[in-house]
């Protein structure tokens, strides 16, 4: 069958396919993404002077500079960004195409770029880990980051897939798959005064000193949103950059905080951390793997999303067993949803 919009070889101008190769482009898209000749050429298993000399080829056949220096960064100039447009797509449809070619073939092979905020690292690699023993084939790049960084990279597609404790609202040109629970929960001292109290008042928290995330963390925001709500003003000891961090902080008797009971997983609940009951705690959340839309996805990332949301019970199982708490909530929460939806029928 004739396609009409498909224009022969033979009649495409030819410059750039006889002067530029698929590995310049492959260079060229490594040192924009990365930021830096040095980096690209060590993802990329060449010298930094190869990686110079593939450039400066392909500036050549484009006719126009690629890269203007700034101090020790590098960034591309206009032509540079425009090529890195066409040059990304152009490598996407090459690495789908041998995935489908290797589809077809039986062979389950391929890459994954999967970007995570910094709470999903509790999870992700041992997810990645069941995942790649299925496909053992698959190269997995995981990158892990807040959630701002996270938005960047969205708009920037740079990656496959997205894990985040919040689907972005301000962005109406993304697809997102709620994916597993991620309650959030308030931690002090094992040996602190509050532990083994029921139904500790907010305000009661407010009182303690308080650790929270660094700006940009999905977390920090939540937590002082449940305060604002309230009409309270948590007094602030510190603020860390790091999960770990704030669990250390808060076994130095330093303060409280918030954080996802995944960062729990490795310790248990009975470790020296400490979960706290307070009112509107835990909060429910939920993950979510998300991408933007209208995205061609890969073979491979399409498999992982379907294993991902295939293992989602289990991990809701987890979840429920070390705070049974959560299920109460859950279960709440669904019955005050029945009775909107009710209400809206009689209606």
């Amino acid at each position: 069958m004739k396609d009409q919009g498909y224009t022969p070889p033979a009649a495409m101008p030819d410059y750039l396919i006889r002067h530029a190769t698929l590995r310049q482009f492959q260079v060229f898209e490594a040192i924009v993404r990365l930021g830096s000749f040095t980096r690209a050429a060590e993802e990329l298993f060449l010298t930094q002077p190869t990686v110079s000399m593939q450039i400066k080829k392909l500036a050549d056949a484009v006719g126009l500079p690629l890269f203007e220096h700034v101090g020790r960064n590098v960034r591309p100039t206009e032509a540079g960004l425009e090529l890195y447009e066409s040059v990304r797509r152009i490598l996407e449809t090459l690495a789908n195409l041998e995935m489908k070619m290797n589809d077809i073939k039986g062979i389950r092979t391929g890459r994954l770029r999967l970007c995570v905020v910094t709470t999903a690292k509790y999870f992700a690699p041992e997810l990645l880990g069941e995942f790649c023993k299925e496909y053992p084939g698959i190269e997995v790049a995981l990158k892990v980051t807040n959630r701002d960084r996270i938005i960047e990279r969205i708009n920037a597609n740079e990656d496959d897939l997205y894990i985040m404790g919040q689907a972005p609202s301000e962005h109406t040109d993304i697809v997102a798959f709620p994916f597993a629970p991620n309650p959030l929960v308030m931690l002090a001292p094992r040996g602190h005064r509050l532990v083994g109290q029921k139904n500790i008042p907010l305000a009661r928290i407010a009182e303690e000193p308080i650790i929270l995330r660094e700006p940009g963390s999905g977390i920090r925001d939540t937590m002082l949103k449940a305060f604002d709500e309230r009409g309270l003003k948590p007094k602030v000891r510190m603020e860390l950059g790091s999960n770990e961090a704030i669990k250390h902080a808060i076994v130095g008797g330093l303060g409280l905080s918030v954080l996802s009971l995944h960062t729990l997983t490795l310790e248990g609940i009975d470790g020296p951390v400490a979960m706290l009951d307070v009112e509107g705690f835990p909060i429910v959340r939920q993950w979510f793997i998300v991408h933007p839309r209208g995205k061609e996805h890969s073979v491979v990332a399409q498999e992982f999303l379907r294993f991902a949301l295939k293992i989602e019970p289990r991990m809701r199982q987890r979840v429920e067993a070390m705070l049974p708490s959560y299920k109460k909530s859950t279960d709440k929460e669904a019955r005050v949803t029945k009775k909107k939806v009710a209400t809206r029928r009689r209606h």
